[in-house]
């Protein structure tokens, strides 16, 4: 997902609050309540009896063994295929996915609805429309775990008039111990859990909910192994997202991703470049790839074969423009950055993480690098790529951070000139390092630290975006625009928003572009030509 749908899709400009009030503590321990539950075995499979109905578990989230990195290879697996006498199971039916979160979501999205449809399910974008109601989740921040339990509510309703509605939850919540309990205790209603490592079993888990009429639940906390040729359904026709990798080994303290996408699982590289040249045979201009950790890519190979060796091969493919998110600081080597120099289809932007300007909050955080570290990466990419815009995501109010040390991040972002940088609130995750940490700051600092950051964020982003008044820019048209539909928006190679008055002709296409005014957050312009790629 680009910067905008992720601006959009939490309905905020790029420096947002997620804590818009103070909130109580969460008392998680009702959730853990089985004593009313009983367990019986049947026909091999393990049933429990709560709240009056029965949950068949195949297998439930465990935080234990999502910490654990085993030492067993992934498995490749290439014989992917919906079993023939399910192949109908959706005939005249409708499915539904709501996405929350990461681009990494969004492409899971993809390959369910490709699932469901070669089921012969068709999708709708009305609720009450589907048969199938799938909620993707996304826990790395409580907000986003808030959505979906509120949507869990307002879905209830209709279950109730429409008891034969499948209503299954995926994602990274499913992933955690605390929410699978809290939704077999308080959301009966739900038919169907299943985690991140688990996507290929939709068919036999939907069978099981549909035809079973029990809720099931089947969460590996495993490691997954890397599963070919899923169908999938791309989301648009221009721009394409690419999974190079899964997983995270880095177990930053606040982060929840290790535990819930696993450890870091590389796909092979001829698949990947088969991928993006079946894309470019299709007409895509432009490609982003994908992954928790992106440029760890190829460490778990053990052939010298990097994220920089990829993009070099992928730099040979005749399509305009290959992008990747999201890398952390540590992993970004010097054959990386020489490869990006080479521009052509490798565009110049850079998402770079940095989450604090103090060093000492970096440790805390277990990021591994310093502030003089991050520093000294940024100055060799902008050595290399002098015209690269940059992004970043911060964190403030993270536990024991000082007034000195928030400063310390206001004058990185100064020394750094980010084009845009994504701010938030440290809220804590269960279960990980940096919740055991007493969150001393308190909430009103939080806030105010948040707003002293966003003010000068959008000082240096407007700033920046206004050096390009009067420059002819290159735009990859993506749509209509959603605030005037006689305008037509797309994204420059350093992925600036850009709104042009243009035939509907050009959607799809790259065309250069005329900056006449700058904003804070887009650049409006005019039509010049069409470019040749």
């Amino acid at each position: 997902m680009n910067e905008e749908q992720r601006k959009q899709q939490l309905n905020e400009s790029p420096s947002y609050n997620h804590d818009k009030k103070d909130k109580p503590k969460k008392d998680y321990s009702t959730y853990f309540d089985f004593s009313s539950a009983s367990i019986e075995e049947k026909e091999g499979r393990q049933y429990m009896k709560i709240g009056g109905r029965s949950i068949q578990i195949n297998e439930q989230p465990d935080f234990k063994k999502g910490k654990k990195r085993g030492k067993e290879e992934v498995e490749v697996q290439y014989g992917f295929n919906v079993p023939e006498e399910l192949r109908r199971l959706g005939q005249g039916k409708k499915y539904l996915i709501r996405t929350y979160g990461c681009q990494m979501n969004v492409h899971d999205t993809e390959n369910m609805s490709g699932i469901l449809e070669e089921m012969g399910f068709t999708e709708t974008s009305e609720t009450t429309e589907a048969d199938v109601i799938f909620l993707n989740t996304c826990a790395i921040r409580e907000n986003a775990e808030n959505k979906v339990f509120g949507e869990l509510g307002h879905l209830k309703p209709l279950k109730l008039e429409k008891p034969e509605l499948i209503i299954g939850v995926c994602g990274c919540m499913s992933q955690e111990e605390t929410v699978v309990n809290r939704i077999l205790q308080k959301h009966n209603h739900v038919d169907l859990i299943f985690g991140t490592h688990n996507i290929h079993r939709v068919p036999e888990l939907l069978q099981d909910a549909i035809l079973g009429k029990e809720m099931v639940v089947e969460v590996w906390s495993k490691e997954g192994d890397v599963v070919e040729n899923m169908p999938r359904k791309r989301a648009g026709k221009t721009q394409a997202w690419v999974n190079i990798m899964y997983g995270c080994d880095k177990f930053c303290t606040y982060c929840i991703v290790p535990y819930t996408r696993g450890k870091e699982r590389s796909r092979m590289p001829e698949d990947i470049i088969h991928e993006v040249r079946d894309l470019a045979r299709q007409g895509y201009k432009e490609i982003t790839l994908l992954g928790q950790n992106v440029n760890a890519y190829g460490k778990d190979l053990g052939e010298g074969y990097r994220l920089g060796h990829l993009m070099d091969d992928l730099h040979k493919i005749d399509i305009p423009r290959i992008r990747f998110t999201t890398s952390h600081p540590r992993d970004f080597d010097d054959h990386l950055i020489e490869v990006l120099a080479k521009g052509g289809n490798l565009v110049e932007h850079i998402h770079l993480p940095v989450q604090s300007g103090s060093s000492e909050v970096l440790k805390l955080m277990a990021r591994k690098y310093t502030r003089e570290q991050y520093v000294e990466l940024a100055g060799k990419i902008k050595a290399a790529i002098p015209h690269a815009s940059f992004t970043t995501d911060i964190i403030v109010g993270f536990p024991n951070e000082t007034d000195a040390q928030f400063e310390e991040t206001m004058s990185l972002v100064e020394e750094m000139d980010y084009d845009i940088a994504y701010t938030y609130i440290y809220s804590p995750r269960d279960n990980t390092p940096a919740a055991k940490m007493e969150d001393n700051v308190p909430m009103e600092v939080k806030k105010q630290r948040l707003a002293r950051l966003n003010k000068l964020v959008n000082d240096i982003s407007a700033r920046r975006n206004a050096e390009l008044e009067g420059q002819v820019v290159e735009v990859l048209i993506e749509g209509v625009s959603k605030k005037n539909e006689n305008v037509l928006s797309g994204r420059t190679r350093t992925n600036k928003m850009v709104n042009v008055a243009a035939p509907e002709s050009c959607i799809g296409q790259v065309i250069y572009t005329k900056i006449t005014e700058a904003k804070t957050w887009s650049l409006n312009g005019e039509l010049v030509e069409m470019a040749e790629v």
